[in-house]
């Protein structure tokens, strides 16, 4: 269990949390989130024993293994396999231990140190660290590249990969889903909810949390307010506190004026000071409760161009790549107005080599690229931010653009990305990646495009900052064009998908759970089903026909196949089941605790309603502990089972 107990924390002068208290139970995923600034790093630096608070404590269970993501790696010679074993530091030692053993010829030390290693499963750890690599979207041959080799967003996949392979019981990741793709954002949910430790992670990402968490903590006024379920829980949840919090602060200031006006009309009265006395010792104890306000710094929208053709741009018979090696072939694309389309594809599909094609870059080989007369194109990537002069201000960077335009409009136009004052003004070496990008999107914002192609455009953006992005898309009368693991993103601000996938792109019928799903079918093993088409019927593995196989065999095969479908109907029928009922459970463990958090629950009057609902809490925790353990029971037992009919296959 990891217990913060009346914590106050401060970096530079500026306190980030003032004695606050927090519990998280073992096992549960708890998503960090508060504003930038709010101290959600430095939170992660005291619990990795980096800082230290001014007062309270931090305490965690003895011999607490804690594994956490560094958002930086140097430049290193060592393969990528080499770089992600080194997390298991306990597997590290050993190896050294026994290289030292045999070194010195010492049999008994070697035999010991083999029992270690079995015990430490140090057999399969070359294959486990492989399978994170691929999960993060590396290619098998990138195992054996040098960490150097790669580009900085890729070595900080590989830095979460050396996290996820340290044995832990407490797991740090700050920002896990910034340099990733969406298949690899999918497969790590999946990974973080087979985790059996208790995981700690900062993230702006809605999907996700909502996917990985099971409590929420959240910076609010220098404390840690803690929330059950996932992101959407605590925005409801959130919404409510606020709700009251605000009707309590409105009947405090109608107390206080109340006060005040006895004070100030008796004050100067002899025969009433000692009672005005005492008014002015009532106010001065009172705990004064805070207006309730949810304001965005971010308002903001992409303005159009003044003339548009139609269609903005097409592109005919045509091939895009690199060098000699054409990734995409049969380009035949259209892009009107208004049109709003989302890339999907698996990583190194060509989504990035489209998105150069469509914006004339060099990597169409062949075919025709037709633009319209009045296409104006505003464009959006991580690599761009690198472009970005360092030395000039927001400011500076739009008046370039514009060097008419008055600095009253360049500064209101800053302000809607939350530029103001000296801020605009200054020099942008020293800004945050989210700052950089904000003025990226300024840029872009500034120059009027019709269409806008924007790849992985909420990278380092906090979660005002997407959701103003968002709204922003959702205005935008012209064109869009995007790729982003921003699942909330894709929903909101497109229309409909290309698949971008086998050398082909092609309209997407389906929606982002019907590719979710058709990228599971991709991660089974090659020796399995032929890989279907999203939308179209599927293949199981066990349906794929072996090469040579006879009649008899077949016949065989086919029988096994149908024994296993009906063993396992009934499982799955039950974790539907199960999983219907846990969410049921959530969902009335949501509804008793927010009945908890209303302070009129604890009145004199509502003791029997309170007994009730403590009552209730208990009893739907064990239940859906219970749930759980069964749901997990035969998920194991249908695993079995498939295993079984793979090895008879």
């Amino acid at each position: 269990m990891l217990s913060i107990n009346e914590l106050s924390l401060q970096r530079g002068g500026v306190w980030l949390l003032e004695h606050t208290s927090l519990t998280i139970q073992p096992g549960q995923r708890a998503a960090i989130v508060g504003a930038n600034g709010a101290g959600k790093s430095s939170l992660f630096q005291l619990l990795l024993g980096q800082l230290s608070p001014e007062h309270g404590s931090v305490s965690l269970p003895g011999g607490c293994r804690i594994a956490h993501m560094a958002q930086e790696v140097a430049a290193s010679s060592r393969s990528a396999r080499d770089f992600v074993l080194d997390g298991d530091i306990e597997l590290r030692r050993l190896e050294r231990e026994l290289a030292r053993a045999e070194a010195a010829g010492d049999d008994h030390a070697m035999a010991r140190v083999h029992g270690e290693l079995d015990i430490h499963e140090a057999w399969s750890a070359a294959r486990r660290a492989e399978a994170l690599i691929r999960g993060l979207g590396f290619s098998d041959e990138d195992a054996d590249r040098p960490v150097s080799s790669f580009s900085g967003g890729w070595r900080i996949r590989l830095n979460l990969a050396q996290a996820l392979m340290r044995p832990s019981d407490l797991l740090l990741l700050d920002e896990p889903t910034n340099h990733l793709d969406l298949d690899a954002c999918l497969w790590l949910e999946n990974w973080l909810g087979r985790y059996p430790g208790t995981l700690l992670f900062i993230s702006h990402d809605r999907d996700f949390m909502d996917r990985v968490a099971t409590q929420v903590v959240h910076f609010d006024q220098r404390r840690l307010v803690s929330y059950t379920g996932n992101f959407t829980d605590f925005e409801s949840q959130r919404s409510e506190r606020l709700a009251q919090q605000q009707a309590g602060y409105e009947r405090q200031q109608a107390e206080i004026e109340q006060i005040q006006r006895f004070i100030d009309r008796f004050r100067a009265q002899a025969t009433k000071a000692r009672q005005a006395q005492s008014r002015v010792k009532a106010l001065e104890r009172m705990e004064r409760i805070a207006p309730a306000h949810v304001d965005s710094p971010f308002n903001f929208r992409f303005p159009v161009a003044d003339k548009v053709s139609s269609p903005l741009l097409s592109i005919r018979h045509g091939e895009a790549g690199h060098g000699d090696v054409v990734l995409l072939r049969g380009l035949n694309l259209s892009l009107m107005p208004g049109s709003r389309v989302g890339l999907l594809g698996p990583n190194g599909a060509g989504k990035s080599t489209l998105m150069d094609a469509l914006r004339g870059a060099g990597t169409l080989m062949s075919g025709e690229r037709t633009a319209g007369e009045h296409l104006k194109i505003g464009y959006f990537a991580q690599h761009q931010l690198e472009s970005l002069d360092l030395d000039a201000s927001p400011f500076l960077h739009l008046q370039r653009l514009d060097p008419r335009a008055s600095e009253q409009k360049v500064r209101n136009f800053l302000g809607g990305f939350n530029f103001h004052g000296n801020e605009a003004l200054t020099a942008i070496r020293q800004f945050s990646g989210g700052e950089k990008a904000r003025v990226a999107l300024a840029i872009i914002a500034w120059q009027k495009p019709n269409l806008l192609l924007l790849d992985e455009p909420t990278n380092h953006l906090d979660l005002e900052m997407r959701q103003a992005l968002t709204m922003a898309l959702q205005d935008f009368d012209g064109a869009i064009v995007v790729v982003s693991h921003d699942r909330h993103l894709l929903r909101n601000t497109v229309d409909g998908f290309w698949l971008v996938n086998d050398g082909r792109v092609k309209d997407y019928e389906g929606d982002l759970e019907d590719y979710e799903r058709w990228l599971a079918d991709r991660r089974r093993d090659d020796s399995e089903a032929p890989r279907r088409e999203p939308g179209g019927p599927q293949t199981r593995p066990s349906e794929a026909e072996p090469v040579g196989e006879n009649a008899d065999d077949r016949k065989s095969r086919k029988r096994a196949e149908a024994d296993l479908r009906k063993r396992l109907s009934p499982l799955r029928k039950r974790q539907a089941a199960l999983e219907a009922q846990l969410d049921t459970l959530q969902h009335k463990l949501v509804e008793v605790e927010s009945a908890l958090a209303s302070p009129s629950i604890y009145d004199d009057a509502n003791k029997s309603a309170l007994r009730d609902l403590l009552d209730q809490q208990t009893g739907l925790k064990t239940g859906i502990a219970d749930t759980e353990e069964e749901w997990l029971a035969v998920v194991e037992e249908m695993e079995a089972l498939e295993s079984e009919g793979v090895m008879a296959s």
